[in-house]
């Protein structure tokens, strides 16, 4: 934040905290240099409309009430922004500790480590003693992703974005036009859950696909986002995590370990191939053309079948 904006922004705040009667907007032009060098009376409304917003963004508590002279006036309560006592024992705040390392890849991390500060000021406990307990862990949550942060913020503000996708079987990304609900990371990737409008259902992306910038589109949600949305889940059927069958593939020796990782049992054929069987449910086709001529389906026919068809689409392309 510019510093001549924060400041702008702290003499509102102490101004609305440190009256005992609502302000109108001229008193509180009056009363900070910045309104005063506004200029016109439209941009000290529109500037003074803008950091009424962000102070509210960042927790105060902004009153707008009716003044006996008829005009509209502002106050901010200090018995409503005055938190109350927090009281933390010492592993309280060594789990907050360590929540607080996830965020040191993300945008998150300024916050995370402010809110630390905030609360050692106010006395929480250093936790020393309980943090060597956990000093072996170190929580991390990899975000490299560029889409991570404006859709982290569309999620919070509720704004449809669009977005170039391009799909594990597609030569080339398709733009895609969602509504963000969550953000979910599983197994080191990042997954956005939200609703596809050109398909009009609930679809979950991977971050890692998402091609070019993320952008922002003006309106409101068209669809009520749900109480509970299973982005794990989703992701684990698509992956075969929740497997009701079984394949057999031919895979090329060195290659393909994600895949041996799933494997139950692995059968070396020889001349650089082996020969592995793997539990799998919706979307393994999709997986299995990832990795390209490494790969080769042996069992069952309509998993091959599906596996041909995708690299078929993707040689027409």
């Amino acid at each position: 934040m510019a510093i001549a904006k924060a400041e702008r922004l702290m003499n509102l705040a102490l101004c609305l905290l440190g009256t005992r009667r609502p302000l109108s907007k001229r008193e509180l032009r009056g009363s900070i240099e910045a309104y005063l060098e506004a200029g016109s009376d439209d941009a000290f409304n529109r500037m003074f409309e803008r950091d009424k917003d962000d102070l509210r963004e960042l927790g105060l508590i902004i009153e707008t009430v009716e003044n006996l002279d008829g005009d509209t006036g502002y106050l901010a309560r200090r018995d409503s922004n005055r938190l109350p006592p927090i009281t933390l024992d010492a592993e309280e705040a060594a789990a907050l500790g360590l929540a607080a390392k996830v965020w040191q890849q993300a945008r998150l991390a300024g916050a995370a480590s402010g809110a630390l500060q905030k609360l050692r000021a106010a006395g929480m406990p250093e936790a020393e003693d309980a943090y060597e307990v956990h000093s072996a862990l170190e929580p991390r949550i990899p975000v490299h992703e560029a889409a991570f942060e404006p859709l982290m913020l569309a999620c919070r503000d509720r704004r449809p974005v669009t977005f170039d996708y391009r799909k594990a079987n597609a030569a080339r990304p398709e733009q895609r036009q969602v509504e963000p609900w969550t953000l979910e990371c599983w197994r080191g990737h990042w997954y956005l859950a939200g609703w596809d409008r050109d398909r009009g259902a609930e679809r979950v992306f991977r971050l890692s696909r998402i091609t070019g910038r993320v952008r922002s589109r003006a309106g409101a949600f068209t669809v009520e986002v749900p109480d509970v949305v299973t982005v794990r889940e989703t992701v684990e059927s698509w992956a075969g995590e929740t497997a009701t069958r079984t394949a057999r593939i031919r895979l090329r020796a060195g290659a393909g370990y994600p895949l041996r990782s799933r494997a139950i049992s692995v059968r070396e054929l020889g001349d650089g191939w082996d020969e592995l069987e793997i539990p799998y449910g919706h979307g393994l086709d999709a997986w299995l053309v990832e990795f390209g001529p490494d790969v080769v389906v042996q069992e069952p026919a309509d998993l091959r079948a599906d596996v041909v068809d995708r690299l078929r689409a993707v040689a027409k392309d």
